[in-house]
């Protein structure tokens, strides 16, 4: 079947919107791949941003069923009203991406909405292997389907990286709802548990915690530029990993504050990084 330009279209437009940093890496990458990366992209969006959009995890995990009943055909209605649902469809086809994937980063997301703690390094690995390291993985598959699985150990290090940054960003947000992302084990090296870095009275301890964090990320990232076998086309699926380590910059510096402050560059810092990263074939 043939790729749907309008339902592409609409899931570019979409992600300029719901996650201006991939939106820019589409805009990077080839243009007979951006539609695709666009839907792909616009998914995980639609995922992480559903814990926003309710009040109970309940209708959030509603909403997961249907995305999981579209992927397996069988969702209320055929999609043909979502342009998103549309675009995601023709991305599957046209590239012979993996279903099974897309159902382990939905399940993985249901963790987004509830207040449990992460309980060790590992499971918080689990995490993003299954979100932010499989869409690193399924962008691969979209840009250079032949050499994809030669980059899979870098994009599983550099997609716990990017987790482990997407968390920090959100460190103000998840400290208001009561989410906790730092795994127990570091909270408890540091003095801490899950209430007690919550209550936030702890301050050094708190730092010492963040910056314990923003350590793992660090580790993970460079074991994804020590062992990346990457091509040349499946480049831009990398190219928001060379955001992450302003963001482990600034959490350290800043420590404890960084529940209470964002650290978040300012774009047109973070389109430079990534038109770099482009340039030298380096994040």
């Amino acid at each position: 079947m043939g790729s749907d330009v309008g339902a592409y279209d609409y899931c570019l437009s979409n992600l300029r919107d719901t996650d201006r940093d991939r939106y820019l890496a589409c805009l990077l990458s080839p243009e007979n791949k951006r539609g695709a990366l666009a839907a792909l992209y616009a998914f995980n969006a639609e995922l992480a941003r559903i814990r926003d959009t309710v009040r109970d995890p309940l209708p959030g995990e509603i909403r997961m069923q249907w995305w999981r009943d579209f992927l397996d055909g069988q969702a209320a209605g055929d999609g043909s009203s979502n342009p998103l649902a549309q675009g995601l469809r023709s991305c599957i086809q046209d590239h012979n991406l993996p279903t099974g994937v897309l159902h382990d980063m939905i399940d993985a997301r249901i963790y987004d909405l509830y207040d449990d703690p992460m309980d060790s390094r590992s499971t918080l690995e689990g995490y993003a292997g299954e979100t932010a390291s499989a869409l690193i993985q399924l962008a691969s598959l979209i840009l250079d389907p032949g050499n994809a699985a030669q980059s899979s150990g870098a994009a599983g290090h550099a997609g716990v990286a990017q987790s482990i940054a997407g968390a920090l960003l959100l460190l103000p947000i998840h400290q208001q709802r009561g989410q906790m992302y730092i795994p127990a084990e570091i909270l408890a090296a540091t003095g801490l548990d899950r209430d007690a870095f919550l209550k936030g009275s702890q301050t050094d301890a708190m730092t010492a915690a963040i910056r314990a964090f923003a350590g793992l990320g660090r580790d993970h990232l460079n074991q994804a530029r020590q062992g990346a076998i990457i091509s040349k086309q499946s480049f831009c699926a990398f190219l928001p990993i060379a955001l992450v380590e302003p963001v482990f910059e600034q959490a350290e510096k800043l420590g404890y504050r960084a529940a209470i402050q964002p650290v978040l560059q300012a774009q047109w810092r973070r389109q430079w990084r990534m038109w770099q990263a482009k340039r030298r074939q380096r994040f």
